[in-house]
Formats: structure tokens, sequence, C-alpha cells
């Protein structure tokens, strides 16, 4: 492009201030109280794990941890959340499968449901995250709030300041949500200039983000040994790892429409939930009790000691956390995929390290992440700020961006994990 053309060219029209500063109140309320709805289900969630997975098998002098009683609790948890889609006003939502990160408003009556479905999940132990039913509250609630009490303002406006809100309270930094809008914005070609469509969901994320950290000091720091100046064999080890990650991702992906239908066939919740719980605890008794939860906290575990196990065992983790990703996702219980999926980057990357002991343990679990998020959410943005945060290390960033390279050429293109309503995968 010669200089005449590019000065001929138009620039991206600008937003006055005028019209971005009435945003930020809504924006910093909706932040502030999605935040508040996350850690109240999380808090909720965790107190009824505790009754779950301590007082009562101590109680009852059962190990807490046994396969008796992980098949047990993970059938009942099917059982009781099969009732509440079964029962409750709306089914506790849209089947799951169906769902991503992005969501349309619900009707108030449908939430409760799905925020009850959710903490049964969590609480239960089912391999999900609390991501996509706590934004598809947050949202509904945000919307029909939003469009009561100030209506002047486009509905699209309270979604995407509620989905922005509830990403940045889920990772305790506005930077994930400012890197999931951004990447929405690309797709949808919105008009204006960027900072301008992103400074009020923004403003929501942060509000969010500071709430989170102010309440409950979240960290996604492993603590992991400190990682140097990167070398050709870690760059080599990125690059395989990340792959393997995305690989073994996109198996998962191909076989969940498949798993999904399979579920589908039995038919009512009261059957479909209870026989994926009771698939959920099989794995776990095969596993192990940190193949279960959303994972966040197990993946520490494994930080904490990355040489406390074998290869044969993380590989063991990793393939039992993927089938149970799998199976959960597929079943009907309310919950996202990013949580799960990280344990088990995390778990493969450390069997590269058990293997190969010349492959960093930062560089094994970063690169593992990284690949597993491509596969399973096909957000790239999100999936390099995950790996990076996990490890904590301004070096290790360029290994990650080189290593996404081939990795993505593995996934992009390709079915995801999240079906139609008809059960064929979204591409």
């Amino acid at each position: 492009m010669d200089q005449d053309t590019a000065r001929q060219a138009p620039a991206t029209p600008s937003t006055p201030a005028r019209a971005l500063l009435p945003l930020i109140l809504p924006a910093l309320v909706v932040g502030v109280a999605a935040s508040l709805l996350f850690l109240a289900v999380s808090g909720l969630a965790e107190a009824l794990q505790d009754v779950l997975w301590q007082d009562l098998p101590d109680a009852l002098g059962v190990g807490r941890y046994s396969a008796l009683w992980m098949i047990v609790m993970l059938t009942s948890t099917g059982v009781l959340v099969g009732l509440v889609v079964w029962k409750a006003p709306g089914h506790a939502g849209p089947d799951p499968a169906t769902t991503g990160l992005e969501t349309v408003p619900l009707p108030p009556v449908v939430l409760p449901g799905l925020a009850l479905a959710a903490t049964l999940m969590l609480a239960g132990g089912p391999s999900l995250g609390p991501e996509n039913p706590i934004i598809a509250v947050n949202v509904g609630l945000a919307y029909w709030l939003g469009r009561r009490f100030l209506p002047r303002l486009p509905g699209g406006t309270w979604v995407v300041l509620a989905e922005a809100a509830t990403i940045g309270a889920l990772f305790g930094t506005p930077v994930a949500a400012a890197l999931v809008i951004s990447e929405a914005l690309a797709g949808r070609k919105a008009p204006g200039a960027l900072w301008d469509n992103v400074f009020a969901p923004l403003t929501a994320a942060a509000a969010g983000a500071m709430t989170t950290t102010l309440v409950a000091e979240p960290s996604f720091d492993l603590g992991l040994p400190a990682f140097g100046r990167p070398g050709w064999g870690d760059l080599l080890a990125a690059l395989v790892i990340a792959s393997a990650g995305a690989l073994l991702g996109m198996a998962a992906v191909y076989a969940f429409p498949y798993v999904h239908r399979a579920f589908s066939r039995l038919g009512h919740p009261m059957v479909v939930l209870p026989v994926g719980g009771l698939v959920l605890g099989l794995l776990g008794a095969l596993g192990g009790h940190l193949t279960l939860f959303k994972g966040l906290e197990e993946v520490g575990e494994l930080a904490a000691d990355p040489g406390g196990w074998s290869a044969g065992e993380f590989a063991t983790m990793t393939v039992v956390k993927l089938a149970a990703l799998l199976v959960a996702a597929s079943c009907g219980f309310r919950g996202g995929r990013i949580f799960p999926a990280v344990f088990i980057g995390a778990a493969l990357g450390l069997c590269a390290h058990a293997l190969v002991p010349g492959v960093h343990p930062a560089v094994g679990i970063a690169a593992g992440v990284l690949g597993m998020l491509l596969a399973i959410t096909r957000q790239g943005w999100v999936s390099l700020f995950v790996a990076a945060v996990l490890v904590a290390s301004p070096a290790i960033l360029a290994l990650l961006c080189i290593a996404s390279l081939p990795a993505w050429l593995l996934v992009t293109g390709r079915p995801q994990m999240q079906l139609r309503g008809d059960g064929s995968p979204v591409r």
C-alpha cells in the first residue's frame, strides 16, 4: 500500500467519552454482583463438599476416597442433579453439551434450578468447572434486571457485561475477560475501535476480578521450580507436548457426539444422570480422588510434588480425567470444561517430565495445558493466558507462543466440543 492509498483509508471511528461514561456505573454494579454470586455458589459448594466427602464418610466409618464411597457419591450426585433437571422450572437450562462460554439470556425462572444443579455438581465430584452455568446465571440476571431498571441500554450490553464480569471473577483478573471479548468481537467484526468496544466489559471484568481477589484471594500460580532462560531443548519439549495435548484433546472432541448420543438414548434425566454418575464413580475408583471435582486444587497437589508419581500414574490420571470430562459433559451435568482441561494438560506435562527428566516441570505443565485448552475450548488467547499464568514465568511466554502454532494447526477448522441442537458438532 503506497502512502497516498494509506492516507485515503478510512480511520476506525472512535466513540466520544460522553457515550462511554454512562456505562461505568452499570459495569461496576454488574461486576461486583457477578463476583458475589460466583463466590456464593462456590462457597456453598465447598461447604457441601466438606460434608459429603469428609464429615459423612467419617461418621459412617467409610474411607473418604475409597472406591465404594466414590461410586456411591458420584451416583448419588447424578440422582440429585437428575431430580433438579427433571423437576425444576426450565429443567435447569438447555443441554450443557450445546452451550459454551457465550450464552443467551435464560428466563429468570430457569436460573435457580441451574444454580442448584451447578452447586450439587461442584460438591459431588463430577469433572466439570463452574464457568458455563455461572456465566449463564449471571447473564440471565443482568439481562432481566438491567432491562427492567435501565431499559435505555441495549439488551446485548447487559449480556456482554455479565459475561466479562464472570470471567474476570473466575480467573481473578480482567485480562482473561478482555482476551475472550476481543476474540469474540473479532469474530463478529464489531464496528468501532477495539478499546471503545471493550471499555465497559473491561470495567465489569475488573470489578468482578477485584471483588473476587479482595474476598477470596485466589491464586493460579502453582509455585513450580523457577524457570530460567529457555533453551533449544525447552522449545522442542514445548512443541511436542503442546501438540500431543492438542491431539489428545481432539480425540475427546471427536468422541463427544457419540458419547452424548449414547447417553441421550437413555431418555429420562433420572436415568441419564445417575448412569453418568455411576460411570464417573467407576472412573474415579480407577484414577484416584485427584481425578474428581473441577481439578484446580488437584492441579496444585500435582504441582507441589512433580516427582511424587510415576509416568504411568500421571498417564493414568490424564486418560481417566479426560474420560471423566467427556462423560460429565455428555450426560447432562451442568458445568464447564476449562478447569478439568487444565488438570488434564498438567498431568500430561508432568507425565512428560517423569518420562524425560530434562523436561522442566513448568514447561511440561504450561505446554500440556496450552495444547489441551486449544482443543477443548478453541479459545486461543485464553489458552495462552491460562498456560502462562499457571507457571508465572515471563520467560516461558515465547515458548508458548511458538508451541501454540503447530497445536493450533491441529485443531483449527475441526469439530469443537460443543454440539448443535440436532447433535452435530459445532465447527
